[in-house]
């Protein structure tokens, strides 16, 4: 963050319109520390003591009202409680000091220690060191502004440095910090953490005062004139020119000062019209990102980026509003890069790393705009926003060859061979996101399952294509399968792990059940199908490759939840959400059978190069993410189960019957497949192979790149059998 050793301007004015001087005389004494009388429970050293109903008060108070409110409100404000609510205004969590001073909370890029190591640079751990090293000192909190001194300790290449620093804050949140060091960057340098932590960790050492306008209100002409005038004679050379300035002005009856009811005060906290949010340094973020754009296809710059992506990622989960801020910051910087016009221009395309970039920032405003808990206006705006970049000519397309074959997400437009291609627009990486504002939560349905652990219907035995819930009387929820995955990445992203995990059961008891309709349908005509022939495609937007990678998200939400139980974490969230499994049933169960059902849909193949290796890409993650888990007896009866299906449910199978000419090929999930199922169940194993094998013959694309992946997949299923054999 630019640290900056100018303070910034006051931001409200302080008055007190009926004060009365009399009543006031004698109350205020010159300061008393924060764990003082009255202080927070525990700063006596008595654990036992119930805390008092007026630091309880003063905390909700510190957390939810600005303090001009409460003066507003209360025409007299008791000094105890005044003092209170101040000292309950610092932020008391280190772990938002922690997101704004590194990578990711809680130092978790620490890695293995050692000399020199990158990690004992970073923001937060050096002023972790520096407060434990002694190193802070002269620290005082006047008002809703801490200030202090920091010193770095000598090395052989530097000598000591002490630097000023000052932090303001409102409602728990710091909202503006300087330092003398001088330091730029996106985080908080090394000296704000240590000045911060000091007053979270010891603040019954920080002298505390009201601020600065209240002492002001106490004194006498001749008090005022003289504390002036030693402000001046101390800080001559740097407050005369001001001060006579100020003189000036105020002598001048018409001046502006005048005209002015009150005067600033930079101690006395943020009006009701400040927004409440943490410190960004908005000039800095914009810098980093254009240096690591500009910076091309070196690998750190992409690292980098991608850091960037999960600070938003990890604001978002605390529920922090810079969450969006950033990003917006970020993706004005994207859409200024000035590659995307040349590689316009020249007609070609730009790299997959790159393009890998574009994505993510793409499935960031899908997670922001399908926030549970946003305001009309907050989304209005966004909706704005999007639609202006999207305008924009050198927009990059979504599926990375300037095509628009993919359906709406809303299915509002034209859709297949009903639509007329040339009159739909061009999708890019933010029509998605568009279309996701028109998206809701207030469905009555989709707000019991996201509620509650005991919705469900055990009477409910409705076998229609709507129904809300399964056999077992579980709940379902039924919608465009990528859209209704993008709403549990959203639920996750914004700090809603239990409702995501609620709605991703859902989501997976619904593709369940459409499997094994799917199934009962192609055996009802089964000869029908056959004897006509019919190959028409079932899904031309596979769950696998999609660029809200719907199958990846509910894989992610499962296997977390499910290594955290086996870790002893969230237990809570295990037991509350278990009643939602069945017998026998696990997340990391309920995770694998999801990757197998999305893995072995029949789906087109896509159009261009890009698509195409990340559908391949996407593929070989999850299948790498699979290897991790160890079958057991459970699985194994799950991989029986999903083999089965793919070899009778026909079209809607990658391994059916009947497979589409430009279906995508199943030789590296059949590999998969085949392995897993050798050791347990040999003969639906090569089933599986030989039926992978037979199919490749029928696979034709219109794409060279993609035809000759039917060499390829065809060498290595032998391959793979004469190893076995």
């Amino acid at each position: 963050m630019a640290e900056r050793v100018q303070q910034p301007p006051a931001k409200r004015l302080c008055c007190r319109p009926g004060f009365n001087p009399a009543c006031r005389q004698g109350q205020r004494a010159g300061g008393v520390l924060c764990g003082g009388p009255g202080s927070a429970p525990g700063g006596s050293g008595k654990t036992h003591n119930p805390e008092s109903l007026l630091d309880i008060a003063a905390r909700r108070v510190a957390e939810k009202w600005p303090f001009q409110r409460v003066e507003e409100r209360f025409e007299r404000i008791p000094e105890p409680v005044q003092r209170r609510i101040v000292y309950w205004s610092f932020p008391r969590s280190e772990k938002e000091i922690c997101m704004y001073s590194s990578f990711n909370a809680g130092g978790e890029e620490s890695g293995t220690s050692g000399e020199n190591n990158e990690e004992t640079q970073l923001p937060f751990l050096r002023g972790v060191t520096l407060l434990e090293g002694g190193w802070v000192d002269n620290v005082l909190q006047v008002g809703f502004h801490l200030s202090g001194t920091v010193t770095d300790p000598a090395t052989s290449s530097q000598p000591e440095i002490i630097c000023s620093v000052s932090v303001s804050f409102d409602r728990c949140k710091i909202t503006a910090v300087t330092c003398s060091c001088g330091n730029k960057d996106i985080f908080y340098c090394a000296h704000v953490v240590a000045l911060a932590l000091y007053r979270v960790r010891k603040p019954e050492q920080v002298k505390l005062h009201l601020p600065i306008s209240e002492t002001l209100f106490q004194m006498s002409r001749d008090q005022l004139q003289k504390f002036v005038q030693y402000l001046i004679s101390v800080h001559h050379t740097e407050v005369l020119p001001t001060a006579q300035k100020l003189a000036d002005e105020i002598l001048s009856t018409n001046s502006e000062i005048n005209q002015v009811h009150g005067a600033p005060d930079p101690t006395a906290g943020a009006s009701v019209d400040d927004e409440n949010c943490w410190h960004l340094d908005e000039e800095q973020v914009q810098e980093q990102v254009k240096l690591f754009l500009s910076q091309g296809g070196y690998h750190g710059s992409g690292k980098q980026l991608n850091l960037l992506f999960s600070k938003v990622r990890e604001m978002l989960r605390m529920r922090d509003s810079n969450g969006a801020r950033m990003l917006t910051l970020i993706t004005e910087q994207f859409m200024a890069d000035p590659r995307l016009a040349l590689w316009r221009q020249q007609g070609t395309t730009m790299t997959d790393k790159y393009r890998q970039l574009w994505d993510e920032l793409g499935a960031l405003w899908m997670c922001i705009v399908l926030n549970p808990h946003c305001k009309t206006e907050q989304k209005c705006w966004w909706l704005r926003q999007l639609r202006r970049w999207n305008s924009v000519d050198v927009c990059p397309w979504e599926d990375g060859n300037h095509g628009n074959d993919m359906p709406n997400l809303t299915h509002s437009l034209p859709q297949g061979a009903h639509g007329n291609q040339e009159l739909r627009p061009h999708r890019t990486v933010f029509t998605r996101a568009i279309e996701a504002c028109d998206l809701h939560w207030q469905d009555r349905h989709l707000q019991h399952i996201i509620a509650s652990d005991l919705y469900a219907n055990y009477c409910y035995h409705d076998n229609q294509d709507g129904s809300l819930f399964d056999a077992r009387g579980w709940p379902m929820w039924h919608e465009h399968v990528p859209t209704a995955c993008a709403r549990v990445d959203a639920l996750r992203s914004h700090g809603y792990p239990r409702e995501a995990l609620r709605l991703a059961i859902a989501v997976v008891n619904t593709l369940r059940r459409q499997q094994q309709r799917q199934l009962e349908h192609f055996r009802r005509h089964k000869k029908e199908l056959l004897h006509k022939g019919i190959t028409s495609i079932t899904n031309m937007e596979g769950w696998v490759g999609h660029p809200l990678d719907p199958i990846g998200t509910l894989f992610s939400t499962l296997t977390e939840t499910g290594r955290g139980a086996e870790e002893g974490a969230n237990t809570c969230l295990d037991l509350s959400v278990q009643r939602l499994l069945g017998e026998g049933e696990s997340y990391v169960a309920l995770a694998v059978e999801t990757a197998l059902i999305g893995l072995g849909q029949q789906r087109v193949m896509p159009d261009g190069l890009y698509a195409q290796e990340k559908v391949c890409r996407n593929e070989e993650q999850l299948l790498a993410k699979l290897q991790e888990v160890e079958l057991d007896d459970t699985l194994v009866k799950i991989f029986r189960k999903q083999a089965v299906f793919l070899l009778e449910s026909g079209p809607y199978s990658g391994h059916g019957e009947i497979v589409h000419r430009e279906s995508v090929p199943m030789h590296t999930f059949t590999r998969y497949l085949f392995t897993s199922l050798l050791p347990h169940d040999a003969e639906l194993a090569y089933k599986i192979a030989l039926r992978a094998m037979s199919r490749l013959t029928h696979l034709v694309y219109s794409n060279r790149t993609a035809t000759r992946l039917i060499p390829l997949c065809h060498s290595l299923l032998i391959e793979m059998l004469y190893e076995h054999c």
